[in-house]
């Protein structure tokens, strides 16, 4: 295979400065992606031997969710060494070797930073741990005494990420309890003070490292948890905005804005995009102003299958970018979000993390339908696009795992009422008849999570014989994309169509999306070029997105 896509993707005009505009970037949760050394875990190297498919697949970036030593107590969010590969995955040498040949094929690298706190087994946490009481290592983390007789009660009563309380007590070397320490993760994640200067420069200087490796990104998990009010008021929920004691405080922008600096210092600036869950939109363009390149827009990825909700949420995120120097960052699914292709065929396609349950119903095929239909409409609009692994193939949730196999915090610390993320990290089927679907390169090979029998229908291999497969689907879309000069570059013009659809123009493309319940009959000066399902005379099918050229003047 040649690398010729290259130039085009990397220097549409002429530049590679501001590459991440328009890219897609394709999410690679390491363990789950492809395992090379039969081991049932993904590595590095087995995704550097799939350089080939991402290359096909028309991506222009490929991010990994945490690769470093880690404990992997929550899928490798909690960090003990940065500047090493956990040896699960690899070595330091295989990363900058991956790094190096994606590069080469046109693919550039987005590694994960996670600010907001580091793992328990951290040499800062361990040293702190060992030291007393107000001394200089505490005072990197949230160390504080109990309220109440003895400093038995929690210091705060705030509301844990993954359910729980926020704090865990300490014991001294003598066994004698001790102070509490700060979690608004799993207790085995301890927040980090971001009011000490050993903690900016550290992760200042993090940066620099994997910059200087080839990285061309970061992104910034729970981008607005970091910083926390000293005084630890309780969470009243009447504060002003930019007071939260621990979400998005004012702060925070600071941080972002030094490390925008090191972003910049670089002869070929490196970009930064967050993890910002927040639903004012005034809040939310803050981080993009002189801090961030962009932000997922995570509004859309929680909002039900309707056309007016699908508009709203997209004319809501546009006009946030409108203000800054950003462009907006569409996302449907992630490493924490229940699948699309499960997500949409149920009676309420909307998803909030408080909602996650067991047995919950669901129709296959509409939910496939409806993602294949999602995955084109967002494909077409103005931004970047981000796309997590094995949405390309329709994979759906894994919603049977055998429950000694979860190892999710959400599902432990929730004592099991919530079945936790586990189910969208399922290792990826690649090829053959019977798990590991040519996942590991020896049959029979345990993976760390099961796959259902019946991917054997969704393997890479399988879906590349079909033309009309969800996996050629997203080939010749992302081929679009890349190559039409419109959906490079033209605005988006809504197109009134009907309550129930949401049409647009951009220059003489069009995008046209069915949420009604019969078909949308097409213009006569429209020339189909490319639709989810397959296309009648009367128009566009129910629950489907076609996309068309105009030939005519309107």
């Amino acid at each position: 295979m040649t690398h010729s896509r290259a130039a085009t993707t990397l220097d549409p005009d002429g530049t590679t400065a501001e590459w991440w505009r328009t890219a897609v970037v394709y999410e690679v949760y390491p363990r789950s992606f492809r395992d090379a050394n039969g081991d049932g875990v993904g590595d590095l190297e087995g995704v550097r031997r799939s350089l080939p498919y991402l290359e096909q697949l028309g991506v222009d970036a490929i991010w990994f969710t945490p690769w470093y030593r880690s404990p992997l107590a929550d899928g490798g969010y909690d960090v003990e060494d940065y500047r090493d590969i956990d040896p699960a995955f690899g070595t330091l040498a295989q990363a900058e070797r991956l790094i190096a040949e994606a590069r080469e094929r046109g693919i550039r690298t987005i590694i994960d930073v996670v600010p907001n706190h580091v793992s328990e087994r951290h040499p800062w946490f361990q040293e702190a741990l060992a030291a007393e009481p107000g001394s200089e290592t505490r005072k990197r983390f949230w160390f504080h005494p109990g309220v109440g007789p003895g400093g038995d009660e929690l210091p705060t009563h705030w509301k844990n990420n993954f359910a729980g309380d926020v704090w865990t007590r300490t014991a001294g070397a003598d066994g004698e309890p001790g102070e509490w320490y700060l979690h608004l993760f799993a207790s085995e994640q301890p927040d980090l003070n971001w009011n000490h200067p050993d903690v900016v420069r550290e992760h200042e200087d993090i940066l620099r490292f994997w910059f200087d490796r080839g990285v061309a990104g970061i992104r910034i998990d729970s981008a607005a948890h970091i910083m926390k009010d000293p005084a630890l008021p309780e969470d009243t929920g009447d504060h002003v905005p930019g007071a939260h004691p621990n979400l998005d405080r004012d702060e925070v922008h600071d941080i972002y804005r030094g490390w925008r600096a090191v972003a910049d210092s670089y002869d070929q600036p490196r970009m930064l995009v967050g993890e910002v869950w927040l639903p004012d939109p005034e809040r939310f363009a803050r981080y993009l102003d002189g801090e961030m390149h962009t932000a997922f827009n995570f509004d859309l990825m929680t909002r039900p299958w309707n056309a007016a909700e699908f508009r709203a949420s997209i004319d809501l995120m546009m006009a946030a970018h409108a203000g800054v120097d950003a462009p907006c960052t569409w996302v449907l699914s992630n490493h924490d979000v229940t699948r699309p292709a499960t997500r949409y065929g149920r009676a309420d396609t909307s998803f909030g993390f408080d909602r996650k349950a067991w047995d919950i119903p669901t129709d296959p095929a509409l939910g496939l339908r409806r993602a294949r239909a999602a995955a084109l409409l967002v494909a077409a609009l103005p931004g970047s696009l981000y796309l997590y692994q094995g949405d390309e193939l329709g994979l759906p949730e894994v919603e049977d795992l055998d429950r000694g196999e979860l190892q999710d915090p959400m599902y432990f610390r929730s004592h099991g009422e919530n079945p936790g993320r586990d189910g969208c990290r399922v290792p990826l089927p690649w090829s053959g008849d019977h798990p590991p679907f040519g996942f590991s390169p020896t049959p029979g090979t345990v993976t760390w999570l099961t796959q259902p029998a019946a991917w054997s229908s969704l393997t890479v291999e399988a879906q590349e014989r079909d033309p009309s497969s969800t996996l050629n689907l997203h080939r010749e879309s992302l081929r679009i994309r890349r190559t039409d000069p419109d959906l490079r570059a033209a605005p988006l013009t809504w197109l009134d169509l009907g309550s129930s659809v949401l049409a647009f123009r951009r220059g003489a493309f069009v995008s046209v999306t069915n949420f009604g319940d019969s078909p949308v009959s097409f213009g006569a000066e429209w020339e189909p070029v490319l639709s989810s399902a397959p296309l009648p005379p009367d128009g566009v099918p129910v629950d489907s997105t076609a996309w068309a050229r105009l030939t005519a003047p309107r």
